[in-house]
């Protein structure tokens, strides 16, 4: 496995002025926890689980009822909730729910950064406020084998060593996560976001073309191109390289290829962003996964770190899909006639 911080790009890409993954690089370097679920457990009897596809039509998954954790209602315009959620064995979900106080059925924005990032930018206050400011509820959580959710694997197995295995199980968790907070009733489903980040961004991307209730989708940085990013990019470990570019690897991976589904995503607005000084994904991986967005995509280039930073003040950047989000019509409303 990679040193998390190898990267410089990595370090600033969630912590410009609020958070370090540095406490998360140290829980992904840890050995595996004690199992925390037992063998006993029988809700899960009969799950079953696609990983060739992202969508939930070849899948079985049972949610037990959500487990509240804890709600926070302290803070001055906005609420915090911990829900845990789980519909597989052993792999309960942590789940940030961050509501606008005083706003009713609030429109929702999904947020979720790539490996190695952990839940710990949800808990900073600062962020919180950011993300709620403008009358949007937040939801954050981690993709699989991340943060909380690696666990009772050997080392040599994480990440990207299962990457067929992490993709399609977040895939589903995303549409799971979305079940969930519709049968909540205290939020506006027909009006759902998505902001992913590097793995984080080709997750959601996985995601919207499986699930139409993703409305709005903005990508930063997404991985894909996998036989050449495999191949090339420097956060693949020199060690493990070798088994990463074998046929069978790529087979499972090629289910899951960004380039093959960035062209079906079904969010009504989608803007694909980059940046050009980012190295974990080689540059002509980023030219052809640019190539493969659909016609009259808005593409955003960040040339250094400085346009970056400014373009997300508070590690935030939600202008364009909050506007997106409010132009969408009202369910039912008569479509303009052309």
């Amino acid at each position: 496995m990679p040193n998390p911080l190898s990267s410089v790009t990595r370090i600033v890409m969630l912590g410009i002025a609020l958070f370090s993954l540095t406490p998360n690089s140290a829980a992904q370097l840890a050995p595996a926890s004690p199992p925390i679920a037992d063998p006993s457990d029988t809700r899960f009897a009969g799950v079953t689980e696609d990983w060739t596809s992202p969508g939930l039509s070849g899948s079985h998954l049972r949610p037990v009822p959500p487990l509240i954790a804890y709600t926070d209602d302290t803070h001055p315009g906005y609420t915090v909730q911990l829900i845990q959620l789980q519909w597989r064995w052993g792999d309960p979900l942590d789940v940030y729910l961050i509501k606008p106080s005083g706003v009713k059925n609030p429109p929702v924005i999904l947020h979720l950064y790539g490996y190695p990032a952990d839940t710990y930018p949800y808990k900073n206050e600062l962020f919180q406020k950011a993300l709620t400011k403008d009358g949007f509820a937040a939801v954050g959580f981690v993709s699989a084998l991340t943060g909380h959710r690696y666990h009772d694997r050997p080392m040599k197995q994480w990440f990207l060593s299962e990457l067929q295995e992490s993709l399609a199980t977040s895939a589903h968790d995303v549409q799971m996560v979305l079940n969930y907070l519709t049968a909540r009733g205290d939020l506006d489903m027909t009006r759902v976001g998505m902001f992913g980040q590097g793995s984080g961004a080709t997750i959601a991307i996985l995601a919207s073309a499986a699930d139409p209730r993703i409305k709005v989708l903005d990508v930063l940085d997404p991985w894909g191109d996998w036989p050449t990013w495999m191949a090339t990019s420097p956060f693949v470990p020199q060690d493990e390289r070798p088994d990463d570019v074998k046929p069978e690897f790529l087979k499972k991976a090629a289910a899951l290829e960004t380039l093959a589904w960035l062209p079906k995503i079904q969010a009504k607005k989608f803007r694909f962003q980059q940046l050009l000084f980012e190295t974990d994904t080689p540059k002509t991986v980023k030219e052809k996964l640019r190539a493969a967005v659909p016609a009259g995509t808005p593409v955003v280039l960040y040339k250094t770190l400085e346009e970056f930073k400014a373009a997300f003040p508070y590690s935030t950047n939600l202008g364009w899909m909050e506007h997106e989000l409010r132009s969408l019509p009202e369910p039912g409303a008569a479509a303009t006639p052309h």
